[in-house]
């Protein structure tokens, strides 16, 4: 069974943010319908677990689970999710002045340390992906969105004709790392240290150590 963060661990991080009751109490029962559903989808499969089930879980009405998330889809998402657009936002809050690789190495590894956080979780979203195309396909989704709005903020801070070309370079790239990373590691449970991946990848990028292939 995967590990999830405790409810007081998840009320003391919002209380940090200036979260009142009402909404502590909301998060506290958006959480509470994630974790019920991925034991469910762990234990029992992702299409052989219903919403109503899922509900029953979490002790809410379905009406009550599909105002939390939508879909299916997006309860398996959720943590991926929020771990991309969490590293985006403090990106955002940046100084214009702030040197982009060294920020970009910050983001990757704000994505990294979320997904390390609850590695089974990670896991079975990988699993329940590969065997589901209809999570596949959300998936892509979210990681095509996270990309584009990551070139948005990137060529906002860039200056030139090739502005825009080259923000979409470099999250493209972002993206790519995090992706290979997190593959590499899931692969690899017992032998891969997530942060000791990235650290390698942006080394070789700043280094020229990636080979780009040549014409013969």
């Amino acid at each position: 069974m995967y590990a999830a963060r405790t409810q007081d661990q998840s009320a003391q991080w919002h209380w940090g943010r200036g979260m009142g009751l009402r909404e502590l109490k909301r998060e506290r029962t958006r959480r509470l319908i994630s974790d019920k559903a991925f034991e469910l989808f762990t234990d029992h499969g992702f299409g052989r677990t219903t919403v109503e089930q899922i509900a029953a879980a979490a002790e809410v009405g379905p009406s009550t689970l599909y105002r939390y998330f939508p879909t299916k889809e997006r309860l398996v998402l959720e943590f991926v999710e929020d771990s991309l657009f969490g590293a985006l936002a403090w990106f955002r809050e940046q100084p214009a002045d702030t040197n982009l690789p060294d920020a970009l190495q910050s983001v990757i590894e704000r994505v990294l340390d979320q997904m390390e956080s609850n590695p089974d979780r990670v896991r079975t979203v990988y699993d329940l992906a590969g065997r589901t195309p209809s999570l596949s396909a959300h998936l892509a989704e979210v990681i095509w969105r996270w990309r584009n709005e990551l070139t948005v903020e990137l060529a906002g801070r860039l200056v030139g004709d090739s502005a825009q070309f080259t923000a979409a370079l470099a999250a493209g790239t972002t993206m790519n790392i995090i992706e290979i990373v997190v593959q590499i590691w899931v692969d690899n449970p017992d032998g891969t240290q997530v942060k000791d991946l990235a650290h390698e990848a942006m080394g070789l990028l700043r280094g020229g150590g990636i080979p780009l292939p040549t014409s013969q």
